[in-house]
């Protein structure tokens, strides 16, 4: 069917005539007639009877301008959902995320986001930087945010979010608590880490390769930051983990940091995308939001 003569029955119909109907719309009478009678022709049924010096409609022209107002209504609806989801105001988002990002940064923005965006969809998945690449790259994630300084694996894009940092930590009552030693003095501690792929457990290996020390021997894995530092509270090795996270338990005592002299280990938290590849609406909106809470231009 020609749905642009149907569009024009449809006109005609809501405006009482041919004559109003080419005047709302700006085309001719002779041009409107010629789409009704070519329509006519398209559907075999004569959609028009004459009345007195007009027209009026025949059944079967009732019948379809019934159908031809929910046809444009629904047209209508499409052209709105799809401004809604042009402007990144519906769909889904999906945002993988590491330990300390998806814990100290993302709550509050995601709820923020979706004061702004509440018919968007969201979900996050915390992994480790491995994973949260991984699912950037195989398109099950939209975005990821990363914390800790990681080389860029390739077809992925990266932009600074905040700058963190990775303290070393003791148990509250060690005698290096609140102290300044040398990174091999502290590596006779047994240490806490994270599981292998993270980027603190990366780093902290990094580190003691970059200065000529041997590996740290490692005492006790955990799946998470906050399981990391608890088990350092309780009197358990020591740990490198953020500045960020582990600030209020220094504060109460739970832990205390070392200082390394020389040493300083920067936590970047970054924001990657897939290189090349264009942005879901609701991502691009999401990073315009984090690069506002972030402090950055938008």
């Amino acid at each position: 069917m020609n749905v642009h003569a149907f569009r024009l029955f449809h006109e005609v119909v809501i405006n009482g005539g041919v004559m109003k109907a080419s005047q709302h719309l700006h085309i001719s009478q002779p041009a409107v007639t010629a789409q009704l009678r070519n329509l006519e022709k398209e559907l075999g049924l004569e959609l028009f009877r004459p009345k007195g010096r007009g027209l009026a409609l025949t059944e079967a022209g009732e019948r379809l301008a019934g159908m031809g107002g929910r046809f444009f209504a629904l047209e209508r609806e499409i052209e709105r959902e799809a401004a809604r989801i042009r402007d990144g105001q519906l769909g889904r988002l999906r945002i993988a995320a590491t330990y300390l990002p998806a814990n100290m940064l993302l709550p509050s923005w995601i709820a923020s986001f979706a004061g702004i965006y509440p018919d968007v969809d969201i979900g996050l998945a915390t992994v480790n930087s491995r994973e949260a690449f991984r699912r950037l790259l195989h398109h099950e994630a939209d975005l990821a945010v990363v914390g800790g300084g990681r080389e860029l694996p390739p077809g992925l894009a990266h932009e600074p979010l905040m700058e963190d940092e990775l303290w070393f930590v003791v148990p509250g009552a060690h005698p290096l608590a609140g102290s300044e030693t040398t990174l091999a003095a502290l590596l006779v501690e047994p240490f806490v880490v994270r599981e292998e792929g993270s980027s603190g457990r990366e780093l902290l290996l990094a580190l003691c390769r970059l200065h000529g020390q041997p590996l740290p021997r490692i005492g006790l894995q955990c799946s998470g930051t906050a399981e990391t530092v608890r088990a350092v509270a309780a009197g358990y090795g020591a740990a490198l983990v953020s500045a960020l996270e582990v600030r209020e338990n220094i504060a109460r005592g739970e832990v205390g940091r070392v200082r390394i002299a020389g040493v300083r280990v920067g936590n970047p938290i970054g924001l990657y995308t897939r290189e090349g590849d264009a942005l879901t609406p609701c991502a691009k909106q999401f990073v315009r939001f984090a690069r506002s809470a972030s402090g950055l231009p938008e």
